[in-house]
């Protein structure tokens, strides 16, 4: 679809179900299935061979790439056929064969992905996951239920996440990783179990992170590795520290409300 259409073309191969909406300048390729639950914004483009189900919304301009599946029921067997949505933000480019399932009522009804998402083919999404704006699930890579994953995350390929983990903002997982633990901002977590191994410095770096954080950052992650004390109390300790703001970032979601246990330097 090229520029920006004003009126929403549908192929006469599509079957889109009564009660669909879709927004200005849509696109619905050949042979995909829209179902009555599904609200597509402004420009959004399905390729071909799309299915979206459920209750489901799709941001402007998002594009859907063939054989996705969005919005099908989830994989938990607690599921009993209660109403719950997916809500998936602007710009996102879903590429072949991604899965992403709606919610269930003991995650809160709701699965949540943020604005200019690039999800890599294969990828899974489960159910009652919360994802912040820019992240990358890169090919193949899994999310299970209810983890979180803030703002610029990087999901390296054939990685999986475990359930209830979070990974702060700004972090990257190497491929082919195991992360059962949560995962600090700006950490580097690889390794086929998942070690909390450095700095994301790359990405902070290409988000153009001042020096003088940057220092700040890793001396944080030093204390937090060879400290005096336990884990927690090292990252209060350094809380009450810095006058980074970075750091602090890191500090409040060490002592944020967790399910899952954390990754910590030099463990795994």
């Amino acid at each position: 679809m090229s520029g920006k259409e004003t009126e929403t073309r549908v192929h006469p191969s599509a079957v889109v179900e009564d009660g669909a909406e879709l927004g200005v300048g849509c696109w619905i390729g050949p042979f995909c299935h829209i179902g009555p639950g599904v609200k597509l914004g402004d420009h959004v483009e399905l390729k071909s061979h799309v299915v979206i189900s459920g209750r489901t919304e799709i941001g402007a301009e998002s594009v859907v790439f063939p054989f996705a599946c969005i919005g099908e029921i989830p994989q938990d067997l607690k599921f009993r056929g209660e109403e719950t949505r997916l809500e998936i933000g602007a710009r996102a480019r879903i590429r072949e064969h991604v899965t992403m399932n709606t919610g269930t009522e003991g995650g809160g009804g709701l699965t949540r992905v943020g604005d200019d998402g690039l999800f890599m083919a294969g990828c899974h999404l489960a159910h009652d996951v919360r994802i912040g704006d820019r992240v990358i699930i890169v090919n193949n890579a899994a999310l299970a239920g209810h983890c979180v994953l803030e703002d610029d995350v990087i999901i390296g390929g054939l990685s999986g996440v475990h359930q209830f983990v979070r990974i702060g903002q700004g972090a990257i997982v190497g491929a082919v990783t195991m992360v059962t633990h949560d995962v600090i901002p700006y950490g580097l977590v690889q390794a086929p179990r998942g070690e909390l191994d450095g700095l994301n410095l790359v990405g902070l770096k290409r988000r153009g992170v001042g020096r003088s954080d940057i220092t700040a950052l890793r001396a944080a992650f030093q204390m937090l590795a060879q400290g005096e004390g336990a884990f927690q109390d090292r990252a209060k300790r350094l809380g009450e520290e810095t006058e980074s703001a970075y750091v602090r970032q890191i500090v409040e979601f060490v002592t944020g409300a967790s399910d899952r246990s954390f990754l910590t330097p030099g463990t795994d």
